[in-house]
């Protein structure tokens, strides 16, 4: 079997797939693991038995952030709300490359990896899926598993251009590494004005931070690749804004890392075709605020499960889409939402978060805010595989 990505779901699915005796190589377009990133959490029980079933909810902890509160800005900088960190981070959270080298760590030795390589071709058969790789090579795989991201490359060569089935929502985020320079040592701060936000999250290591931009624009073209255009867009949107986002947006033009996309959210009109198969963002993946990661390791628990009971490949996956459609489905609403979180697109809209967010954080009204906050991680009957 072929693996295209080796991000979370990935080596996830590889990892539940070599326990059931199969051959699985992944190919990842990076020449080594993409670490870094902002931080994931997982939240309710679905998330910890998975993780527990991968023996990881341990390992997890080991390495996990300190998560603070997250701080609503009123436009003098004063508190306008504040969301405890239980709401936030849920009940564990861990930068995103730790993530990726414990997966890694778990998969490597049963696991081929093919890094600096891609699929440039396929052509999919019901018995099979010969494969091209950017490198020139070329093999034949019984299934071949897209599970390389919301510009999956594999679902634009088995499905179509992602135009189809990538839903845009308004708003683009921008991303990347900086210092504490705001010294938030835990938690984050987020200064909002309409139809613009600017946030720094501290990383609970040493003095590290993310500085993040959310801004109302159009879908991503021609510009997704064009970081010096990414800046400088950035700054002409944000110009005029107090606060201490100009000591962000020079943070932003030292970064190293800098990340750009639309906030979208994925919707394909089914998860395989002949015999391949999407997983993770690819297949049900939300920019931001949709539970992304921890989508893609209950798909990839699913998905190998169903894979592993020894039927055809189209039952498989009928049943593995039936589990999970209803579940990432619920979870991907908040990426509906998140832009309009971060950067309501009127002033009213800024006053109405901020008062409703004091209540559902008052002393009242928390415990079915923490609720709220849990449910669609926590909508889901895990199944049980041997």
């Amino acid at each position: 079997m072929l693996i295209s990505g080796a991000g979370i779901a990935g080596p996830a699915l590889a990892f539940w797939l070599a326990r059931a005796g199969h051959a699985c190589t992944v190919v990842e377009r990076a020449p080594s693991l993409r670490l870094g990133g902002q931080a994931v959490d997982f939240r309710g029980p679905v998330h910890r038995a998975v993780l527990s079933r991968m023996s990881l909810w341990e390992a997890i902890h080991e390495h996990r952030t300190q998560p603070g509160d997250l701080v609503l800005l009123e436009a003098d900088g004063s508190r306008a709300a504040v969301l405890p960190a239980v709401m936030t981070a849920g009940d564990v959270e861990i930068l995103r490359g730790d993530l990726c080298a414990l997966l890694h760590r778990c998969t490597r030795d049963l696991v081929e990896y093919r890094f600096g390589d891609s699929i440039a071709a396929l052509s999919a058969r019901d018995d099979g899926v010969d494969v091209t790789f950017a490198s020139g090579k070329s093999d034949r795989f019984d299934i071949v598993v897209g599970a390389d991201g919301l510009h999956s490359g594999v679902r634009a060569l088995a499905f179509g251009d992602e135009t189809a089935w990538v839903r845009h929502h308004g708003y683009r985020i921008a991303t990347f590494a900086m210092p504490d320079l705001l010294g938030v040592r835990r938690g984050s701060l987020l200064y909002s004005l309409p139809g613009r936000a600017a946030s720094v999250a501290a990383t609970g290591r040493g003095d590290a931070a993310r500085g993040s931009f959310v801004y109302r624009a159009g879908p991503m073209g021609e510009d997704r690749q064009d970081p010096a255009g990414h800046r400088r867009d950035v700054r002409e949107r944000f110009a005029d804004v107090g606060w201490e986002v100009p000591r962000i947006l020079d943070a932003m033009d030292a970064a190293t890392d800098l990340y750009v996309d639309a906030i979208t959210t994925v919707h394909v009109d089914r998860y395989a075709r002949k015999r391949v198969v999407l997983l993770g963002d690819a297949a049900y993946g939300g920019t931001l605020g949709g539970q992304g990661t921890s989508l893609a390791l209950v798909g990839a628990y699913v998905l190998a499960g169903e894979l592993a009971r020894g039927d055809d490949f189209a039952s498989a996956v009928a049943r593995y889409e039936a589990r999970m459609r209803p579940y990432a489905t619920g979870c991907q609403k908040g990426a509906m939402r998140v832009g309009a979180f971060y950067a309501p697109r009127t002033a009213f809209g800024l006053r109405a978060r901020n008062l409703g967010y004091r209540a559902l954080t008052s002393r009242l009204l928390s415990g079915a805010f923490e609720w709220l906050v849990r449910k669609a991680a926590s909508d889901f009957a895990l199944p049980e595989y041997a």
